[in-house]
């Protein structure tokens, strides 16, 4: 059985159809809205990235995330999102956690 590499995981929340033919045109759609790639190379992630980042500009509406490793992050995972909530993971002295970011801010009394 041969090694998985570089899987990446795409998860989709309330977006239009042409973000879900465009992603299973390039990933398996393994349950609905959750795609996956075995050995998806860094080149292809980005391309495919770039095109969902741009239709996100042009027409944002629901989430989209992407995991996929990377020796270089914490927990050796790189997460993308788009929408809320944004996520990002953050190494807190050796302990490795999901950081939520909003994109308002809440008013201080």
């Amino acid at each position: 059985m041969p090694r998985v590499q570089a899987l990446t995981v795409v998860q989709t929340r309330d977006v239009t159809s042409r973000y879900r033919g465009f992603l299973a045109s390039v990933l398996s759609e393994v349950a609905p809205g959750t795609y996956v790639a075995a050995n998806m190379n860094a080149g292809v992630r980005e391309r495919v990235w770039s095109v969902l980042s741009v239709w996100w500009d042009d027409v944002p509406g629901g989430s989209v995330l992407m995991v996929y490793a990377d020796r270089r992050e914490p927990s050796g995972l790189a997460v993308r999102s788009l929408g809320l909530p944004a996520i990002e993971l953050v190494d807190v002295e050796g302990l490795h956690l999901a950081r939520f970011t909003s994109s308002t801010s809440e008013p201080t009394a």
